[in-house]
């Protein structure tokens, strides 16, 4: 399997998320481990393009592109995403399941080359209604589980005023983590898409 980043995409057991504000452009950095952990990726958003698309680089020039995803579709609130590695190849998939997204944001995924599909959706039903309000920098707390209901990744956010996400990857059913960049891609979605 390709390396990403000089990572196996599927030993990586945890990694932060932390969003940096520019004017034009929602910026992101993974670091495996936690927030003391090396930088992998740096993730980067263009904010207002018609189609959704948030691409991950191995170094901050953006000189090697690592992986991404992209809507399939232009401003479609049911989008599905493609998760491709660095060639374009898909290696996952993610949508927005509308109806069940009224209450809580809740997204369907899957990713071929691991023989998953699964479901992510807010952990809390009391706050995903508060924030629907008055969005007031809420902890959110996303949780994805298998078909099986084994856990394949989950995202925190705590209380603060910067976007801060720890994420854990547990050993899913086929006895391997969830491919730490579908992990990454999830995360940074269920932050710059959780509104739509």
């Amino acid at each position: 399997m390709n390396q990403a980043g000089g990572i196996d995409p599927t030993t990586m057991t945890s990694f932060a998320l932390w969003q940096q504000l520019k004017f034009t452009v929602n910026r992101f950095e993974i670091r495996a481990g936690g927030k003391e952990g090396p930088v992998v990726a740096m993730a980067q958003q263009k904010r207002m393009a018609l189609k959704e698309e948030v691409s991950f680089y191995a170094d901050e020039a953006q000189t090697h592109k690592l992986f991404g995803f992209k809507a399939r579709s232009v401003m479609d609130l049911a989008a599905t995403y493609d998760i491709t590695d660095g060639q374009g190849q898909q290696i996952g998939w993610f949508k927005k399941d509308f109806g069940a997204s009224m209450l809580r944001s809740t997204w369907l995924m899957g990713v071929p080359h691991q023989q998953l599909e699964g479901r992510g959706h807010e952990r809390n039903q009391v706050v995903a209604i508060l924030r629907r309000f008055a969005d007031f920098s809420w902890p959110i707390h996303f949780d994805f589980t298998a078909a099986n209901g084994a856990e394949l990744l989950s995202v925190e956010r705590g209380w603060g005023l910067r976007d801060a996400y720890d994420c854990q990857l547990p050993v899913a059913p086929n006895g391997a983590r969830l491919d730490w960049r579908v992990a990454a891609s999830l995360a940074v979605a269920c932050d710059v898409l959780m509104a739509r």
